[in-house]
């Protein structure tokens, strides 16, 4: 049994099928899935991007936007879903701590990795915004780092597909799953799990990520009892 895991999700996961903006269903759903971590005595933290509201990349492509201040936004962006993510968790009876990289102190604490280790041992559930807190990093990194700093056993990238495939598995009907592969077979062969970055800071810390699917009810507690029969692991 996994003691301590980091779930990062996705922004775009967020907005079901609209497309954009926060589905509150969704929310309540990874809010169920997360309480089902915690009941199981597991701690648990979250990181959350911010691509359904904003992606500094896409902000920035025609130039009039720079890319520093595109990515600004999109880290505010994942405040905002961080925000949500905790309303959602205290909906459903877990106590909940928001701490964002940026300092926003009438929305949350400040990142500081003693106090989110203690708000964890307490069982309360660390929702992390804002990123990394710089530009040019993804919230895939930031995932990576958080996980690290706070000593998570485990790495949960929750997606829309079971695992990691040789190619994208909707777009290819002969896409190929990938149950194990190591971190230099992700960088060496562009195996889209994560950015490089993300990838060689797990590698680093020795730090194992899981890709599965987000929709899939109970997929993450039977990932943090050691089922990996839906999901692929980086290792």
């Amino acid at each position: 049994m996994i003691k301590r895991v980091l779930v990062k999700f996705s922004g775009e996961a967020l907005a079901g099928e609209e497309g954009y903006g926060i589905d509150t269903k969704i929310l309540n759903f990874i809010a169920s899935e997360i309480k089902s971590l915690v009941d199981s005595g597991t701690q648990v933290a979250v990181v959350v991007g911010g691509g359904n509201i904003i992606r500094g990349v896409s902000a920035a492509a025609d130039g009039i936007i720079t890319r520093t201040a595109g990515d600004y936004m999109g880290m505010l962006a994942t405040v905002i879903n961080g925000v949500a993510i905790q309303e959602a968790l205290e909906q459903c009876g877990l106590e909940a701590r928001l701490q964002s990289a940026i300092d926003m102190q009438e929305i949350g604490e400040a990142f500081i990795v003693r106090r989110a280790r203690r708000h964890l041992e307490k069982g309360r559930v660390v929702v992390f915004a804002g990123g990394t807190g710089n530009p040019y990093f993804t919230t895939d990194t930031a995932a990576t780092l958080r996980a690290s700093e706070i000593n998570a056993e485990l790495l949960i990238k929750a997606t829309k597909v079971d695992g990691v495939y040789d190619k994208d598995p909707h777009k290819f009907d002969d896409a190929v799953k990938l149950d194990t592969l190591s971190y230099d077979q992700a960088l060496t062969d562009q195996i889209k799990v994560m950015d490089d970055t993300s990838i060689a800071l797990a590698k680093e810390n020795k730090l194992p990520i899981i890709v599965c699917n987000m929709f899939e009810k109970g997929n993450l507690l039977a990932i943090v009892q050691g089922d990996r029969n839906l999901c692929s692991i980086v290792k």
